[in-house]
């Protein structure tokens, strides 16, 4: 077997100085100016290359209209009176059942 050759730290720090994260590169929106990550979709458009890709305004009346429904449900379980539950003398077998 040969003898494998010696690295300083140095050596290692070079070859490690590529590892770094880089920050992704941001453009802006030609439509609404907002900073967009290259080559996808713009969050607050919808629209890419100048066409409309996603229809936003839909998204936004659909996720409205989706905590309205949720907010409403809360509300009602709120309101609600619980259910009175009947005490029921326990035996062991219906103890063992569970």
């Amino acid at each position: 077997m040969s003898v494998r050759m010696r690295h300083t730290s140095g050596h290692t720090g070079n070859r490690r100085s590529h590892h770094a994260l880089k920050e992704p590169r941001l453009s802006t929106c030609p439509d609404c100016k907002a900073p967009t990550k290259r080559h996808t979709v713009c969050n607050a458009c919808g629209r890419y290359r100048g066409r409309v890709v996603i229809d936003m305004a839909a998204k936004l009346e659909k996720k409205h209209a989706k905590e309205k429904a949720k907010n409403k449900d809360r509300t009602e379980e709120a309101t609600e009176e619980p259910e009175v539950v009947e005490d029921k003398p326990l035996d062991a077998a219906e103890l063992s059942k569970k």
